[in-house]
């Protein structure tokens, strides 16, 4: 499995340093959350699993921090594919972040996850494990799908909200019936 990132950051970097010329004022500063190595504008990642794009991610906006390789995204589009290629979910949020290592995934703050088939999860904060290729969060949620609706204090899943489990479930229906409080 062959990460393009590094490739873009290097690529990133010779472009400005290109850029640096003589003449002009110079640039201004803009602070920079905490010690980031890298600033990086309009990123987009893909994620393979065998030679096929499994997951892209997009960012308007990336903090890189080399030394602890971790990504901290900000204005974050995620979207999953099936090995067939299709999307099999999106999931947006105002912020998260992306371990490099391990190619585990946290967006946090208004995180909505949808498929293209209708089913839809609402959150503040949704954890993607890349080794187990499944979705929680630790979080109140709201989940709908045309089969079922369910509230709860946190769940699990695969990526494409097939099988949702909620812990702490408050509230929930199946086609008319009521899901008590487990």
């Amino acid at each position: 499995m062959r990460s393009s990132l590094p490739l873009l950051m290097a690529g990133a970097f010779v472009v400005a340093a290109l850029g640096c010329g003589e003449g002009g004022p110079p640039p201004t500063a803009a602070a920079v959350p905490d010690t980031a190595d890298q600033v990086l504008f309009g990123v987009t990642h893909w994620i393979t699993m065998d030679g096929v794009r499994r997951i892209k991610i997009d960012s308007d906006t990336v903090y890189m921090y080399e030394t602890s390789q971790i990504a901290e995204l900000y204005g974050v589009r995620v979207e999953f594919y099936s090995e067939e290629g299709s999307i099999s979910s999106t999931v947006t949020s105002d912020e998260g972040t992306y371990e490099l290592r391990t190619e585990n995934m946290e967006a946090r703050g208004n995180v909505v996850a949808r498929t293209p088939d209708g089913r839809e999860l609402i959150t503040e904060i949704l954890l993607f494990d890349r080794t187990s290729e499944m979705i929680s969060g630790p979080e109140a949620f709201v989940f709908d799908s045309p089969e079922r609706h369910l509230e709860g204090d946190g769940f699990t899943s695969d990526p494409d909200f097939r099988d949702v489990v909620a812990t702490g479930a408050r509230a929930g229906r199946i086609r008319g019936s009521d899901i008590g409080r487990q």
